[in-house]
């Protein structure tokens, strides 16, 4: 790939998001010779991606619903500023289908895939259908979304407990419950269904087998529409509240041939809806079988472990795609190397039941060296917002094993000094102490059995050699 990058159709993009992934987002742009503007909240004003944007607007106060979630102020701006394009980065807007199709219908590139397939991968129940119509296992679950609590009780009987109920345009784990039996059914339901019309708009549930002991497995793909490759894919299990914590890539779960199976599942489902741009598609895996559990079509948090794992820079081919050129790639171009992991720096006190820790940054003092990569947001003196996530910023290491990446991270998270604020980087480096973590023996509720040692230490050193939720 040795020919000049040039963007025909996209000269000047909107960024429609904030914190790590805006200033990710602005130093792709940048380097591809895009000039950019920078969408934010009142409450923003001081924040590096201001500093780094050409030209900035500001679409309203703080709070979320005001700004970020605003389809009408963001489109605003961008006819303001002629931009040519708008990247979502993810939450927020990222997987609104109906703000792909207002930004497509204004004339503008929507750096995504289209409003149709958003609206079919993003509603669980029909995203489970297409996963079966192109001969990808699902988990055992209902069809389609459940009328009320009578039809539930009746899908459960066949499904078995224990289960989980899921919203059916569900994320960022809300609208789920897991449940145990018949007798917990109905309130659970109820209040999933609460949740699910209160966080997204749609009270739609469906249910799902519940494997306690599996692993959240996702694959990263690219595709320009009409031919899709992957990436390889990403270890997620390390999780609290359905929230990752910690992802590591490639999988120290998989084999070759298990790897390829993943992947190529992957790809086949993607190239059925023909899929344009970045894309995961997330699973679980238990007991050496796959099943699809969701598509998200954006970006993830956890794409700079991707990156170093293969040498992709997947913001530039997203907004290559974007431009409507053509995949630069073969599938036999992307090569696996090495091990990468990363570590969200989150301002949460872990020993305070995560309690958020907004307020000024100090000191700070961030790791480096080969092999380290921080994508962060902050600076000295900046003051973190209360209204928006928690997290700072995402430590990454790669190196050449999995064993040398976790030396190095443990390295990179003892040069991590950040004063002002509680976060959680010792947390980190207390599960990498952890036996289990070090050997890869782990699954999504891992982490939890894990914290109630930790948390209840004094310390809250390490439990050390773990048995907590040990693998069989």
């Amino acid at each position: 790939m040795s020919q000049p990058i040039v963007l025909k159709n996209i000269r000047r993009l909107l960024v429609a998001n904030r914190g790590e992934i805006a200033v990710r987002i602005l130093r792709a742009a940048r380097e591809m010779g895009l000039q950019t503007v920078l969408a934010h909240s009142s409450a923003d004003r001081d924040s590096l991606a201001c500093q780094l944007a050409e030209l900035t607007v500001e679409i309203g106060p703080a709070p979320a619903s005001k700004s970020y979630l605003d389809i009408p102020a963001i489109l605003a701006a961008a006819r303001s500023h002629q931009v040519d394009a708008i990247h979502p980065g993810y939450g927020f807007l990222a997987e609104s289908a109906e703000f792909a199709r207002q930004v497509e219908a204004a004339g503008m590139i929507f750096v995504g895939p289209t409003a149709d397939t958003i609206a079919l991968m993003g509603d669980k129940a029909q995203a489970r259908a297409t996963a079966q119509a192109a001969g990808v296992a699902t988990v055992p679950g209902s069809l389609g979304a459940l009328a009320d609590v009578a039809a539930a009780m009746a899908a459960a009987s066949d499904i078995g407990y224990p289960l989980l109920i899921k919203a059916v345009a569900g994320g960022g784990g809300r609208g789920i419950r897991v449940v145990d039996s018949a007798a917990a059914l109905p309130a659970a339901f109820a209040a999933a269904q609460r949740e699910a019309q209160s966080a997204f708009g749609d009270g739609q549930l469906y249910l799902e087998r519940f494997m306690p002991q599996a692993r959240h497995l996702e694959v990263q793909i690219l595709g320009d529409g009409q031919r899709v490759i992957h990436c390889y894919e990403r270890e997620c299990s390390l999780q609290r509240r359905r929230q990752k914590i910690m992802e590591e890539a490639p999988s120290p779960a998989l084999d070759a041939q298990q790897r390829d199976r993943l992947c190529q599942a992957a790809v086949r489902l993607a190239q059925s809806v023909a899929y344009r741009g970045a894309g995961t598609l997330e699973f679980l895996f238990d007991q050496g079988a796959f099943y699809f559990i969701e598509m998200n079509t954006r970006i993830q948090v956890e794409h700079p472990i991707t990156e170093m794992v293969t040498g992709l820079d997947l913001l530039r081919e997203m907004l290559l795609i974007a431009d409507g050129q053509p995949l630069r790639w073969q599938q036999q171009d992307i090569r696996l190397r090495g091990a990468a992991i990363e570590c969200r720096i989150n301002a949460e006190d872990p020993q305070q039941d995560f309690r958020p820790s907004p307020g000024t940054i100090r000191n700070l003092q961030l790791p480096g060296g080969p092999g380290v990569r921080v994508d962060s947001m902050l600076y000295p003196g900046y003051v973190i917002p209360p209204y928006y996530d928690s997290m700072l910023a995402k430590l990454i290491v790669w190196d050449e094993s999995r064993e040398r990446a976790l030396c190095r991270m443990r390295r990179a998270l003892g040069e991590l000094h950040i004063s002002g604020i509680a976060h959680t980087g010792g947390l980190h480096l207390a599960l990498l102490a952890d036996a289990d973590v070090r050997a890869g023996r782990y699954h999504t509720r891992f982490l939890e059995q894990w914290l109630t040692h930790w948390q209840g230490s004094e310390t809250g050193a390490s439990p050390g050699a773990s048995s907590v939720g040990r693998l069989a």
